[in-house]
C-alpha cells in the first residue's frame, strides 16, 4: 500500500474527532514510510496538526465552506471537467468499473470520484500506475492548489504534495482554463439548496450513512449562518 495516498486520503475527509484523535499515527506513518521528502512531510504534518487542534465543528465547519458550498473547490474530480453533462455519469461509470475490476468496493456514500475515495483506490496500486492516474489528473489538483492558495488555506499542502507524487507537468492551457471558470460565493443559499437537491449516487452495496449524517448536515445548516472564512491561514512561499 501507498502509505502516503492513503494519509492525504484521509486528511483530505469530512473531519472527525477519530481523525484528530489519530492525526499523530498518521504524521508518524508518513515518517515511517520515508517516500517523502522532509518539506512534504513538513507541509503533511502542519495539515494535520492544524486539523487536530481545531474545535471539531469549527474545523468541519470550514470543510463544508471550502470543499461542500465552493463548487470551484469541489474535491469531485469530473465537476471541473464535465460539470452536469451527460459525459460526467459515463466517466462515473467507467471509473465504477475500474474500481469493481481491481476488487476495490465502495462502501461509502461518495460518488465514484471523490478525491479520497480515488486516493484510497490509488494507494493500493501499483506505484507506476497510481502515478499514471494520479498524473490525468494533475491539471486539476494544480488548479485547486492555487484556488487554495489564494484563499491561504492550510489545505493546500495537500495538494503542493499531491502534485510531487503525479511527477508531471500539468497541462498549462487546461489549467488556464480551469482558472478562469468563476469561482463561487458558498454564501450562495441558492447553490446550496441545489446542492441538497441532488441526492448522492449509491455506487456500492454498503453505503454507509456517516458521509452525510447528522453532523455533516449541522455543520452544513450551521456554515449557513456565517460568512465563509478558513481559518487558520498560513504562508505558502
Amino acid at each position: 500500500m501507498n502509505t502516503t495516498l492513503k494519509v492525504i486520503s484521509l486528511l483530505l475527509s469530512y473531519p472527525t474527532a477519530e481523525l484528530q484523535k489519530e492525526a499523530p499515527a498518521l504524521k508518524a506513518a508518513l515518517a515511517k514510510d520515508g517516500a517523502l521528502g522532509e518539506h512534504e512531510r513538513v507541509s503533511l504534518g502542519r495539515l494535520a496538526d492544524d486539523i487536530a487542534s481545531g474545535d471539531l465543528y469549527d474545523v468541519q465547519e470550514r470543510y463544508v465552506l471550502l470543499f461542500d458550498r465552493t463548487r470551484s473547490l469541489s474535491l469531485h474530480l469530473f465537476e471541473h471537467v464535465h460539470g452536469e453533462s451527460r459525459d460526467r455519469g459515463q466517466a462515473m461509470v467507467d471509473l465504477a468499473s475500474n474500481y469493481a475490476d481491481d476488487g476495490f468496493a465502495i462502501d461509502a456514500k461518495e460518488l465514484p470520484d471523490y478525491l479520497p475515495l480515488f486516493l484510497e483506490y490509488l494507494s493500493v496500486k501499483s506505484a507506476p500506475d497510481s502515478a499514471e492516474l494520479l498524473g490525468q489528473t494533475l491539471h486539476i489538483l494544480t488548479t485547486l492548489k492555487q484556488r487554495l492558495k489564494k484563499r491561504k488555506s492550510v489545505y493546500v499542502h495537500a495538494f503542493g504534495v499531491l502534485e510531487t507524487l503525479a511527477r508531471g507537468k500539468p497541462d498549462e492551457e487546461r489549467v488556464r482554463e480551469l482558472l478562469g471558470m468563476p469561482e463561487d460565493d458558498p454564501s450562495d443559499l441558492e447553490a446550496l439548496d441545489r446542492v441538497w437537491e441532488d441526492e448522492v449516487v449509491m455506487f456500492g452495496g454498503n453505503a454507509g450513512e456517516e458521509a452525510c449524517g447528522p453532523d455533516r448536515l449541522r455543520t452544513q445548516m450551521r456554515a449557513a449562518a456565517r460568512k465563509p472564512s478558513d481559518s487558520s491561514p498560513i504562508s505558502t512561499a
